[in-house]
């Protein structure tokens, strides 16, 4: 039987982030470790929002590529053989192509859309798409790698 969503405290198991730097809060639609839609609800009490900017909250673009980390990172996470991702960690390797189009306000839904590339051994590439109420919102492609945990 394969897995088709998970939920934050699923994704807690998966991944080592914590609150507040855990960002997404579902993920849906799983292909097993080829792609997956994250939900992340973009809250106005997010750490962020008090200084990002006053009177005018938006989300920052880099918490956008971090969300789309995370996604990524679970995705590959629940797609190994769990012997294999023993102890290890996804680490960010590169960002590239990320284009920030439209801003994120808090107090909505982003959806990320997030397919796996390629992967070469310990080493995966992936892309993805952020939206709001179907908005395109941001895009990138990254690379991250699993890295032994010290």
């Amino acid at each position: 039987m394969s897995i088709t969503e998970i939920d934050k405290k699923k994704i807690e198991s998966l991944l080592p982030h914590r609150e507040p730097m855990l960002l997404i809060d579902k993920l849906t639609k799983i292909v097993h470790l080829k792609s997956a839609t994250a939900i992340m609800n973009v809250k106005k009490t997010g750490f962020y929002v008090q200084g990002h900017f006053p009177g005018q909250p938006v989300m920052p673009g880099v918490l956008i590529v971090e969300a789309f980390g995370q996604a990524a990172a679970a995705l590959t996470a629940l797609g190994i053989d769990p012997k294999e991702y023993d102890n290890k960690l996804v680490y960010l390797m590169s960002v590239d192509k990320a284009r920030f189009r439209n801003p994120v306000i808090p107090d909505c839904e982003l959806h990320l859309d997030i397919e796996a590339i390629r992967s070469h051994g310990r080493v995966w590439k992936y892309k993805g798409t952020a939206k709001v109420d179907g908005k395109r919102m941001a895009d990138a492609e990254w690379s991250a790698t699993i890295v032994d945990r010290k």
